[in-house]
């Protein structure tokens, strides 16, 4: 048993359907050949009728039974063992290639077989042939997979894959049956999310939270989408049990309206204090500017960042903050607690701050929020390991066009980026590096600044390794005419009179990362534009970009384009990657599996 359990680890693997889903990379069949194939294995009757050796080679002519065919064949390395067992007038069951040569059949050093008419399965694994044999024979039966939860369906194909009696039950025209395929992407969906459900870990809440939400609600200047209806009814039937602390994770499109979201959160925990932790002073502020204009003001907001303060924090009913809260040792106990673009925090950030307002076994409602749309395929998936909610529609409809571009149309971006600076707009400018590189055929920031800030008044530069970035977004809001940046801009910052982005080297993006650069103009419902400028021919991938708008759409075409990775949390699926599942296609088969599994109490 131990023994097993270190092949296990060898070959990371951690369930019995891990070590199912190793499926043969070929088959040995030694059943007998009827008729020579040329060009292919063939396994064979024949006689010894000559042997002789020549330069130290033994050469071995055999007559085959079934065609009495003449067959010559070659050994090259050969042992006292080779002279003794094809010596004339032995008769063997033989193995090996066949060729024809000037009309001759020919077998190059074949292999005697001694057991007949039996298909094995053969792996490429770290272990050794016997090793993973052993596994495979020890670990897969039909009543194992049976007790995994398979219905006979996949049991039987399972069992074909891996002991056929015959290589037709697995191949149809030399390929892998078809019919196989989808039994292997729901095997590995089902699997998939096992593991997923046994990581999930709940525990008992702090407080059950029944804050009334629905006065905040009717006294908001317009009206919530059905989709942010709907998360908030989600977020308040999870909110009012103390028996499990939520584990949920709002993700939203580029304006969906998240915000009025964590708004009628904290409405619900009252009289009970909230916590939001964000990943720039940037978003804090603009978090503390909504909550201050939108929640009642009974209701007492404190904001904390690196040097700087409003309200008390330690007495607020709403707490929002960057990660300096993690640093602030007397932070009230709160009942509810949110983190605001969640993938920008490690894990441990995320678990420092849950931490914090724990008390022993019983923890806070958690509720995330991230503006990085997913596949819903992706999101079945994660939500075997926490609650997600998806917010697909938008409050108004966004009028942005979207166009790709190149260097015969850059007279004419000029004129477009002056007219809306007349009207009072902003330009947004997106470049892929900060600095010169031989490796990338465009300007980088700090080469192009020059000619714009000899153009135009009122230009702002930054990137991710500025120090005062933050300062520099908040002035140029204000002031600014013309932004040039990297993708720091990429989340978040809310800019009102931004009209026009301009991507420089579209085609080195993702388009999630261009979605969400787009997702920067037009916020206010003014007419927008976003420019893909490439050097190169507009590709499949960028046009069809230029077609869609939707986020959760885009998710799944980018999906296309480049393999899944993980999107919630990289100590669980670190960069998984499906061997059969295709998780821009496949959702049926997902919905099926998660179907599955026993339901939760």
């Amino acid at each position: 048993m131990q023994e097993a359990k270190q092949l296990f680890i060898k070959l990371k693997i951690h369930t019995l359907l891990d070590l199912a889903l190793i499926i043969p990379h070929s088959y040995n069949d030694t059943t007998i050949s009827k008729t020579v194939e040329e060009g292919k294995v063939n396994t064979l009757e024949a006689k010894v009728i000559e042997s002789s050796v020549y330069g130290g080679k033994l050469r071995v002519t055999f007559i085959l039974t079934h065609s009495k065919r003449r067959l010559s064949s070659t050994f090259f390395r050969v042992t006292p063992y080779h002279h003794k067992l094809f010596s004339v007038g032995s008769s063997h069951v033989i193995q090996g290639k066949v060729e024809t040569y000037k009309g001759y059949l020919q077998m190059s050093q074949p292999k005697s077989i001694k057991q007949v008419g039996k298909v094995t399965a053969k792996y490429k694994t770290v272990l050794k042939e016997v090793e993973i044999n052993a596994l495979i024979e020890a670990y897969i039966s039909e009543q194992n997979l049976y007790n995994e939860g398979l219905d006979s369906k996949e049991v039987a194909t399972l069992m074909h894959i891996h002991f056929p009696t015959r290589i037709e039950e697995v191949y149809e025209e030399g390929h892998f049956k078809h019919a196989f395929i989808g039994v292997l992407k729901f095997v590995e969906a089902y699997n998939h999310l096992k593991k997923l459900r046994g990581k999930r870990a709940d525990f008992e809440a702090l407080d059950a939270l029944h804050g009334e939400v629905e006065p905040f609600i009717e006294a908001l200047p317009f009206r919530l989408t059905a989709e942010q209806t709907l998360v908030i009814k989600e977020i308040q039937q999870d909110l009012s049990s103390d028996k499990k602390a939520t584990k949920r994770m709002v993700v939203g499109d580029v304006g969906s309206g998240k915000t009025m979201v964590i708004l009628a959160s904290v409405m619900m925990a009252l009289p009970h204090k909230s916590i939001l932790m964000a990943p720039t002073s940037l978003l804090a502020i603009q978090l503390y500017e909504e909550a201050t204009k939108y929640l009642p003001k009974e209701v007492s907001i404190a904001l904390v960042m690196q040097g700087k303060k409003e309200g008390v924090y330690t007495e607020a009913d709403f707490i929002i903050g960057t990660h300096a809260l993690l640093y602030k040792e007397d932070l009230p106990k709160a009942s509810l607690v949110m983190v605001d673009e969640q993938h920008r925090f490690g894990t441990k950030q995320r678990a420092s701050l849950e931490a914090l307002v724990s008390s022993g076994d019983k923890k806070p409602h958690f509720v995330q929020f991230s503006a990085t749309p997913i596949p819903r395929t992706q999101a079945m998936m994660d939500s075997e390991l926490l609650d997600v909610s998806l917010i697909t529609t938008t409050p108004f409809e966004r009028e942005v066009l979207t166009q790709t571009i190149s260097k015969k149309d850059f007279p004419d971006l000029l004129s477009h980026i002056k007219e809306e600076i007349d009207q009072g707009h902003q330009v947004l400018l997106i470049y892929p590096l900060v600095e010169q590189s031989t490796e990338i055929p465009y300007q980088s920031l700090e080469e192009s600044r020059g000619f714009w800030e000899k153009k135009f008044e009122h230009v702002y530069v930054t990137h991710g390794k500025d120090k005062d970035k933050e300062d520099k977004l908040l002035e140029f809001r204000e002031k600014g005419n013309i932004l040039l940046a990297t993708t720091v801009v990429e989340v978040g910052i809310s800019l009102p009179r931004l009209t026009l982005i301009v991507v420089v080297g579209a085609e080195r993006f993702g388009l999630s990362t261009l979605h969400q650069l787009r997702g920067r103009v037009g916020r206010n419902g003014l007419k927008s534009c976003c420019y893909l400028y490439s050097h190169f021919k507009a590709s499949p991938r960028l046009t069809q970009f230029t077609q869609t708008s939707n986020g959760f759409d885009i998710a799944k075409l980018d999906l296309k384009f480049r393999d899944a990775g993980d999107i919630l949390d990289g100590t669980i699926q670190s960069g998984q990657k499906f061997k059969w599942i295709d998780m821009a296609e496949d959702e049926e088969i997902i919905a099926k599996a998660k179907a599955r599994l026993p339901k939760l109490s």
